[in-house]
């Protein structure tokens, strides 16, 4: 699942030089917990400004929001997304960057996509990603046995076959945030040792 398949294609924006007070009206009538904040240019970033900027920058000091403007609370340029990254990167960039919202971007502004859209759309629950990779590296690794029996411990299929297996296992390994004590073809080389050899390539 993509980011374009569960963002929001209904992006309400605001001006930078907006009060925040104006700002705040918008985000209750159209239900929001964050905005947009608007280009003044074609070469501009996008910013983003969130209920959390406005309770943490502005309510906090008992600041007035009608005195303050959205470009001093703002985060500019903000962090974007790819359509096409997949959901389990998009919750990880959040994760990584303490962040809930962020614009869906390919050369314009295509929508929004929150923690509330993974949460209620994506497909996490049903299809744990890391299950997903398991299967995946099973296969992969019974490919690479019987391309390696077919082609040959030493030849450069094996050796490919075998750099699929290692990417997968890494990627899982990396979902689970754990690196394993061997890999599979570590694994594979204590039972044939001359294997080794198909992982030497040509420059």
């Amino acid at each position: 699942m993509k980011a374009s398949e569960i963002m929001s294609k209904n992006v309400v924006t605001v001006s930078g030089s907006a009060t925040v007070s104006e700002a705040v009206q918008l985000m209750k009538k159209e239900g929001l917990h964050s905005l947009i904040v608007s280009l003044r240019h074609g070469e501009d970033a996008y910013g983003i400004i969130t209920e959390t900027d406005v309770v943490y920058k502005v309510a906090a000091y008992g600041t007035d929001p009608k005195t303050v403007r959205v470009y001093e609370i703002m985060t500019k340029p903000c962090i974007v997304v790819n359509p096409d990254l997949r959901v389990e990167y998009v919750a990880r960039l959040f994760a990584q960057t303490g962040i809930s919202a962020a614009p869906v971007i390919k050369g314009e502004l295509l929508g929004i996509i929150t923690i509330n859209h993974i949460l209620s759309q994506g497909d996490f629950l049903e299809q744990p990603k890391s299950l997903l990779l398991e299967e995946e590296l099973e296969k992969a690794r019974e490919e690479a046995h019987k391309i390696c029996q077919e082609k040959g411990m030493t030849s450069r299929d094996c050796g490919v076959a075998w750099d699929i297996v290692e990417e997968i296992q890494a990627e899982l390994a990396h979902q689970r945030a754990e690196k394993p004590s061997k890999t599979h073809f570590e694994e594979y080389c204590e039972e044939f040792p001359d294997a080794r050899e198909a992982r030497v390539y040509d420059s």
